[in-house]
């Protein structure tokens, strides 16, 4: 009984720790939505300035002159980086909450175990 109390544990602690990976990896994935959404309000007020309208980018606590379709290539190429991401995190995300679903179902299965083996000595 006590090989498998320390069996549990250890499932139950590879079950949290899981738990607490996925939590950092949809911190992540929320970050990159953010960072989607901020590109797309930039994307979509480029969109309404004629071409020839002035452009400037701050980098660090200057703004620097920047031709419009170089702002538009920037935002675009920073727009698919993230939709990548965004895959690659949700594809992550799918295989810890599999990996983490069969830690549950074997944590249940040895708890009915442990269960069915007390019952008989209770009985006694």
């Amino acid at each position: 009984m006590a090989e498998q109390q320390k069996q549990l544990q250890d499932l139950t602690d590879e079950f949290s720790t899981l738990q607490t990976e996925l939590q950092t990896i949809v911190d992540g994935r929320q970050k990159l939505e953010s960072q989607q959404q901020e590109n797309q309000g930039v994307q979509a007020e480029l969109d309404k300035i004629p071409s020839d309208a002035n452009v400037y980018k701050l980098v660090g606590p200057v703004l620097l002159k920047q031709d419009k379709g170089e702002a538009e290539m920037a935002v675009k190429g920073r727009l698919e980086f993230i939709e990548k991401e965004i895959k690659r995190i949700e594809k992550q995300i799918g295989e810890v909450q599999e990996r983490s679903e069969r830690k549950k179902m074997d944590i249940i299965t040895l708890q009915t175990q442990m269960q069915q083996l007390a019952q008989p000595q209770a009985a006694s």
